[in-house]
């Protein structure tokens, strides 16, 4: 099943042309290295949005959000302490652990990208896509007194730290940065699942945004590649033999399990 390609879109058609398009525009002259400024989240169909999960667990009902969040903190029994200390840190553990929130899960890891737009072999018939967001420009693009923050911190991505140093509670950012603004942070090593998924969330200042509609207002920030359901099977297989697996990427029996499900499963079986 075809998606509908768009000026932003990419269908490549080899192994190879992944590869290269993962790493557009890294090269950093300045450096003398390859760095890339782009977050990367693979889905299995490329007709999905990038809708949280809180909109579509709870539709167009922001109000919830609060209850979801003050109730997960009342009964949230944890073995490091301040997990659940602010709300801010309340809500990447709550994510973490699959509860319904405003954020969106991305990986500065092209290959685990990769990873999740192939490990559900039941949409080897559909199209897959990875989004690649430029997350230093949009970033960059946050008002006061967020942006200075960066500036201070000399770095492209903000951290819990540095949202807490302003903000208690996702209603505090809300009100000061205003509705419909988008920012890329990187959440605690909480686990071995976020330190190996090489992870980071994005977060949009109303619950209920999809963040396709402020990317479609923001054209030079991303781009999509598209994975012919054809290319599936080689590109897992490849995922395989380098090792980016459901073993590796969460760590423990489930992870295992998950793994070794899908690597013994007959091709079109």
């Amino acid at each position: 099943m075809n998606c509908r390609i768009t000026s932003n879109d990419i269908r490549i058609e080899s192994w190879n042309q992944l590869v290269d398009e993962v790493y557009f525009d890294s090269w950093k002259s300045s450096l003398g290295r390859f760095r890339s400024d782009f977050a990367f989240r693979g889905l299995s169909d490329c007709r999905y949005q990038l809708a949280n999960s809180f909109l579509r667990n709870c539709g167009n009902r922001p109000e919830l959000e609060y209850h979801l969040l003050r109730n997960f903190r009342k009964y949230a029994r944890t073995t490091e302490s301040g997990q659940t200390e602010t709300q801010l840190r309340s809500l990447v553990l709550a994510q973490h652990h699959g509860l319904s929130t405003r954020l969106l899960d991305w990986t500065y890891s092209p290959f685990v990208a990769m990873h999740f737009a192939t490990a559900n072999t039941e949409k080897y018939d559909i199209d897959g896509v990875i989004w690649q967001v430029d997350f230093v420009k949009v970033n960059a693009q946050i008002p006061e007194p967020l942006k200075v923050l960066l500036d201070e911190e000399k770095c492209n991505a903000f951290t819990v730290e540095i949202l807490e140093s302003k903000f208690s509670t996702i209603h505090q950012l809300d009100k000061t940065i205003g509705a419909g603004q988008v920012l890329f942070f990187e959440p605690p090593s909480l686990d071995d699942r976020i330190v190996n998924q090489f992870a980071l969330f994005s977060v949009m200042t109303t619950p209920t945004s999809i963040l396709d509609e402020w990317l479609i207002r923001h054209p030079d920030f991303y781009r999509r590649i598209i994975i012919p359901a054809k290319l599936k099977w080689e590109i897992r297989d490849k995922l395989d033999q380098a090792n980016i697996t459901e073993r590796v990427l969460f760590p423990g029996l489930d992870g295992l399990a998950a793994w070794l499900k899908r690597h013994y499963q007959p091709k079109g079986g």
